[in-house]
């Protein structure tokens, strides 16, 4: 059996402005803004510790400060809950043992490749994931996290992997796209080539690119001496497709739900989606939308 190099890296690539979101984006990053009571980058760094990720490397820019403070021990407020005899459990997930959390600037908008470049120190000679926290990716009732199966067929594949959701036909054009090659199991499949948003007659499948990556160290030097791209950007996907043939390069389709955080609509149908599942409050939701909708 082949053993593969463990993932125990991640980036989060989270220096964006947030424009879309403005003004609420103005002094607080889109990141932090939450979806019920948990801010949408918690979820993300959530996944990655179900996944046995350890070291969270944050690629961020100015403004960003809150994303750090989040995850640091809040000791006045902790004291404070705890003389008072309130429930702590709310802040328990958020704490960072000492260098698991690390962060970097990007110091110019370049892009994606370019922000996954200012990483290449930390990240090393290591394999390392990547999280799109924009894309909220919730597992079934009682399933596992996508990075978790993501790194599950890792451990099987080795290589790049890329995770991916099938969508209908006539929406590829506003995403990435695979083209797939030889089927390893149901959900695992072998990368030939990747188109960004190909026109709908052209697109090579309806597997869709969606916001998680496992990838091999060998992507830092190949964004290192990559020209720009779309938008005059360091695009991601194009130094990925120059990898494939190189390295294994498989997808994995995420067996699950994904919301895009990044657009309002998708933003609001998250906050619903996971209010109406809670039992605190799901019930009385359902009555208010019932009420809102008559």
């Amino acid at each position: 059996m082949t053993t593969h190099k463990p993932i125990k890296k991640a980036v989060f690539p989270v220096a964006g402005l947030g424009t879309r979101f403005l003004p609420a984006t103005k002094a607080i990053p889109k990141e932090m803004l939450p979806i019920v009571d948990r801010p949408l980058i918690q979820y993300a760094v959530d996944e990655a510790r179900e996944a046995g990720i350890e070291q969270m490397i944050f690629v961020t820019g100015r403004g960003k400060t809150a994303i750090v403070e989040h995850f640091d021990v809040a000791y006045e407020l902790e004291d404070t809950m705890s003389s008072r005899g309130k429930d702590m459990s709310a802040l328990e997930p958020t704490g960072a043992t000492p260098g698991d959390i690390i962060t970097v600037r990007q110091q110019v908008p370049m892009g994606l490749g370019h922000a996954i470049w200012c990483a290449r120190a930390i990240v090393g000679d290591e394999p390392f994931a990547i999280f799109l926290p924009d894309e909220l990716m919730v597992a079934h009732q009682g399933g596992t996290g996508c990075m978790k199966q993501m790194v599950e067929a890792y451990e099987e594949v080795g290589g790049n992997l890329i995770s991916v959701l099938e969508v209908p036909q006539e929406e590829v054009s506003s995403y990435g796209v695979i083209a797939p090659g030889a089927e390893k199991s149901d959900t695992l499949v072998e990368v030939t080539g990747l188109v960004e948003k190909p026109p709908v007659s052209e697109a090579p499948s309806n597997k869709i690119i969606s916001g998680r990556y496992i990838l091999q160290p060998e992507v830092m030097r190949t964004l290192e001496t990559q020209g720009k791209g779309a938008g005059g950007e360091i695009q991601l996907t194009d130094a990925m497709a120059r990898m494939i043939g190189e390295q294994p390069f498989h997808a994995k389709t995420f067996e699950g739900r994904r919301f895009d955080c990044g657009s309002k609509t998708g933003f609001v149908e998250a906050t619903l989606a996971l209010a109406l599942e809670r039992e605190d409050m799901g019930d009385e939701l359902r009555e208010i939308m019932t009420r809102l909708l008559g």
